[in-house]
């Protein structure tokens, strides 16, 4: 696979979160050269200097992917990167309650985030690929768009209209040579599960340990996910270059029945 991506550059958004930096070096690994979008300035390089360690090539630039003067800023910083695939991993986990104690601010926190953050991103990269065409968009989307999660509705509302945007897109874009598909990870061992598995236990009067099995119980597996097999996931996505509007269930068979 260490040919598979040679020549192409990646954008991946998220790029200083675990997941994104997963994303990262799988992709320089299949040989890629990478773009490394985020907020945290400290936790891009970080990323950046361990694919250059591993003799990949990186960098980094700071955006706020649900803010469309930053996505625009990023698209003009960026203009001499010719980017043949997108990666859009950015995204928030959102609160842990019932509906009807989440604010308004809240959700929309989530949307901006999930859903709009992904419509900049494509709005703005996604024209060149359709010149050249040629391209892939991968969106992160998450086995919760596809089955109940109780007290993170706002998440699950996210992730579900991400499902529907990745479907549409695919519509407009494939018959112009780029792809777009989604990757659904189930609960992926690392922080934001263990932020989840806490305030579930808090919310609940359970320990962190229950909630964690009780969660990871609703998988056919019965265990989570871990980061580096959702990274080679994405890699096997990019491999199958008939894969158009599909998306990849990666949830240990989360949402396979009880």
């Amino acid at each position: 696979m260490s040919a598979l991506l040679d020549g192409r550059t990646a954008l991946v958004t998220g790029g200083g979160g675990p997941l994104g930096r997963a994303f990262a070096r799988a992709l320089a690994d299949a040989g890629a050269r990478l773009v490394l979008v985020g907020r945290d300035t400290a936790a891009l390089a970080d990323t950046a200097a361990r694919v250059e360690k591993d003799g990949g090539h990186a960098r980094t630039a700071r955006c706020d992917v649900s803010d469309p003067r930053s996505v625009d800023a990023l698209a003009a910083e960026l203009a001499d990167e010719d980017v043949s695939l997108l990666v859009n991993n950015a995204g928030v986990a959102g609160p842990v309650r019932p509906l009807v104690d989440i604010a308004p601010d809240e959700w929309d926190t989530v949307f901006a985030a999930n859903v709009r953050g992904v419509y900049l991103m494509c709005r703005a990269f996604l024209p060149p690929m359709l010149a050249a065409g040629r391209g892939d968009i991968v969106n992160i989307a998450s086995v919760s768009g596809k089955r109940p999660l109780l007290h993170r509705t706002p998440y699950t509302a996210s992730k579900m209209a991400l499902l529907g945007l990745t479907r549409t897109l695919a519509g407009e874009a494939g018959p112009h040579g780029v792809s777009v598909n989604s990757l659904s990870p189930g609960p992926v061992r690392g922080p934001r599960m263990d932020r989840n598995f806490r305030l579930t236990a808090e919310l609940t009067g359970r320990t962190v340990q229950e909630a964690e099995r009780d969660f990871a119980s609703r998988a056919a597996l019965g265990r989570l996910v871990e980061e580096h097999e959702v990274a080679r996931a994405l890699v096997a996505m990019l491999a199958m270059p008939g894969l158009c509007g599909a998306d990849i269930d990666l949830s240990a068979g989360m949402i396979a029945p009880a």
